[in-house]
């Protein structure tokens, strides 16, 4: 069994239909990247497997370690294991990133059943994960994402979930605004947190990711269907040809 299956996805917001029948299989211990145009669906299917609410799911089904996640609301599929890391993330003025970590990993303690993390406890695995995305302590202590710069604010992503250790990671363009030495730092962080007992997915637009996350498989996404899988070496086909090579072996 799969860690992740999509079978026939459908989603809308409003009206529109965004999301029109993905088929896709996860397993632990690989690594995903969705490529595609602007416009077509990838960061909704993140935010639909994520639960965000904006999306109507009409037809399909999400599995997720055997269960079917569409029925649970976001709170309880991050508690299961699903992190999503934000293009945009938000700033949270006045909650310290110790504090709001702390909540997150007790929360999620809580819901498996477990006591919740002394204080000491807490700060030797904060300074632990710290060491994942090289975060410094006046970082740390700020206030989550105010006034961050880009990189800054894709640290504090990665180092979320350095904290949380889910099973399932999905990144959506988390290279997006980054330089090179940031992009170096983050995409190591994940590098690191990999293991035979999760798995990723990374939505991006560019190869450059792919140089430092190299993926078991690359999909296109495109006008709300995986149109093409392929092994790594699909995304410089990509970078080298452009979507409108995908358009052309579609015949449009």
């Amino acid at each position: 069994m799969s860690l992740l299956s999509i079978r026939d996805l459908h989603a809308s917001i409003g009206d529109r239909e965004i999301l029109k029948g993905i088929n896709l299989d996860i397993d632990y211990g690989e690594v995903h990247a969705i490529m595609g145009p602007n416009g077509n669906g990838k960061s909704t299917l993140a935010g639909v497997v994520a639960g965000n609410p904006k999306y109507t799911v009409t037809s399909g089904e999400v599995i997720f370690k055997g269960k079917n996640i569409l029925e649970m609301p976001v709170d309880v599929r991050a508690a299961e294991g699903i992190f999503l890391g934000f293009q945009y993330p938000v700033e949270i003025p006045g909650v310290s990133i110790t504090n709001f970590m702390r909540t997150a990993v007790n929360e999620q303690r809580k819901y498996h059943g477990l006591d919740p993390l002394t204080g000491a406890e807490f700060l030797r695995l904060m300074e632990e994960k710290k060491k994942v995305v090289e975060m410094t302590a006046s970082l740390a202590n700020r206030s989550v994402n105010e006034g961050f710069s880009g990189g800054e604010k894709k640290k504090n992503e990665i180092f979320q979930m350095a904290m949380l250790n889910p099973t399932l990671s999905i990144l959506d363009e988390t290279d997006s605004g980054l330089d090179i030495d940031a992009l170096r730092i983050v995409a190591g962080g994940v590098n690191k947190l990999r293991s035979k007992d999760n798995a990723t997915v990374v939505i991006t637009h560019y190869q450059r990711l792919l140089d430092f996350i190299v993926p078991d498989y690359v999909h296109v996404l495109y006008e709300g269907r995986i149109v093409k899988t392929g092994p790594k070496e699909l995304a410089l086909e990509l970078e080298e040809k452009g979507y409108d090579w995908i358009k052309k072996e579609l015949g449009e």
